[in-house]
């Protein structure tokens, strides 16, 4: 029966190919020179080895290697042993993928989510990683806090005080790896409590209900209109999910009326307002609003990542909990998981200590106030009466095209086509979907923060042309 042959000292598995012992043999180490697997100079065990690792006889062994030497697959030498020979192999054959995709990765993608991944500050963060492991303790490597590193949460503590407006100190601060994490966290222990039921804007994103569904928890929507989520549909609730600084997509701020209605409903009845402020910093006609944590750190539970001012392949985020929420969050989280990399969390530490991550914002704010201007301006110009609504703020618009333009689906195939990826406002849409608005007009979410002002004017012409 055959089996895998594995050599000694070396990282190579043989699989015999029949036809006798030693012929397997040979014709498994030359299919393994041959194909680039044993590379050129690559020192073979001795013929004593190799028989005692495959359990041969010596004269096996040294058969096949005096074998695959007359073929010049192998050299040997006194002193030097047996080797492979130093000879070209020619790379594996690539073969055609037989159904091709006809459509490929679009040329211009303005779907909304992603900073510019080419302006993480490498210089800066390498700096402070250098400078973080040279100061972390032993114990800095362990499992450590399910909470976090200590001087993480110190450090936010601070910062979110300063720039959000946050009420909280770092004991009731929790490391999450972005807010999926820290939602899915907050929607188990929210259940395990006995909640049920979870209000959450009509718009937003799909996968953040998914999120508190698979946690037990059935979603339902609020009431919108051109003064954010109204509050007012919140009877028999007892938690709320909400975008208050920057609704996601619709692009307001919760007024100040509301801001204080809800907070209000939650004193009055014991609710908890789970506050995603996913892009709080990014305000580009005045001081960006503050959190709404502030108002009632007992009666919100506010998360924020790094996600739109790093990268959101950093994984790192923050929650901040009610006492009264803290030993129940902080409990379920060490069953989830063991914590988050504490190394990631020295590095973001020494980042924020510095002011490397406030002078990365302001960087960031100019660069992306350029970036919005230059598609304001690119859709007034090749598509005249496109209206631009929310406030000059975060990562995206929403653009609303006059009806000329559409049906939206037609539209979509058409900026498809040629190369341009959009997202309509549709697809943010409560289930199950629709915009009753304005059915009739193509209305977009259109994402400027990845791209730079030339390329969004380039990807917004070649839209018009399009349609």
């Amino acid at each position: 029966m055959e089996k895998p042959w594995a050599t000694l000292g070396i990282d190579l598995h043989l699989q015999p190919a029949g036809g006798g012992v030693r012929r397997g043999l040979t014709v498994a180490l030359r299919d393994a020179v041959r194909t680039g697997r044993l590379a050129p100079g690559t020192r073979l065990p001795s013929s004593r080895s190799l028989a005692t690792d495959l359990g041969l006889a010596r004269n096996t062994v040294a058969g096949a290697y005096a074998d695959l030497v007359a073929e010049g697959w192998l050299t040997a030498r006194q002193g030097s042993g047996t080797r492979v020979a130093d000879r070209p192999v020619p790379p594996p054959a690539r073969h055609p993928d037989p159904t091709p995709s006809r459509t490929g990765r679009p040329a211009y993608s303005l779907i909304p989510g992603s900073p510019d991944l080419a302006s993480f500050p490498r210089t800066q963060w390498l700096k402070a990683a250098r400078r973080a492991l040279a100061a972390a303790p032993n114990d800095a490597l362990g499992y450590g806090d399910p909470r976090g590193r200590a001087e993480l949460r110190t450090a936010l503590a601070g910062y979110l005080a300063r720039a959000r407006g946050v009420r909280t100190d770092p004991d009731r601060i929790v490391v999450s790896a972005g807010f999926a994490h820290a939602l899915r966290l907050l929607s188990q222990v929210l259940h395990a409590r006995g909640l049920r039921t979870l209000a959450v804007e009509s718009y937003g994103l799909d996968v953040h209900w998914s999120l508190a569904e698979r946690a037990g928890l059935r979603t339902r929507p609020l009431p919108f209109d051109a003064s954010g989520t109204d509050p007012d549909g919140l009877a028999g609730e007892r938690a709320v999910l909400l975008t208050p600084s920057h609704q996601f997509p619709m692009g307001v701020t919760l007024r100040p009326e509301r801001r204080a209605a809800v907070v209000d409903w939650a004193r009055r009845t014991g609710g908890l307002i789970l506050e995603d402020d996913y892009d709080g910093e990014f305000r580009y006609d005045r001081q960006p609003v503050g959190a709404l944590q502030g108002l009632d750190p007992e009666r919100v539970a506010y998360t924020g990542s790094v996600s739109k001012s790093l990268a959101p392949g950093l994984r790192l985020g923050w929650l901040m909990v009610p006492e009264w929420l803290a030993e129940d969050v902080v409990r379920r989280k060490r069953t989830i998981d063991l914590g988050h990399p504490s190394v990631d969390q020295a590095v973001f530490a020494r980042f924020l200590e510095r002011g490397d991550y406030d002078r990365q914002l302001r960087r960031c704010q100019r660069a992306y106030r350029e970036r919005r201007d230059a598609l304001v301006a690119a859709l007034a110009e090749h598509f005249p009466g496109a209206e631009v609504s929310g406030i000059a703020a975060g990562l995206h618009v929403i653009a609303t095209l006059p009806e000329r333009y559409g049906p939206q689906d037609r539209f979509l195939a058409r900026v498809a086509g040629a190369g341009v990826a959009v997202r309509p406002l549709s697809d943010c849409r409560y289930r199950p979907g629709g915009d009753p608005g304005k059915a009739a007009a193509v209305r977009l979410v259109v994402g400027y923060a990845h791209l730079s002002p030339g390329r969004i004017r380039e990807g917004v012409r070649l839209m018009a042309e399009a349609v």
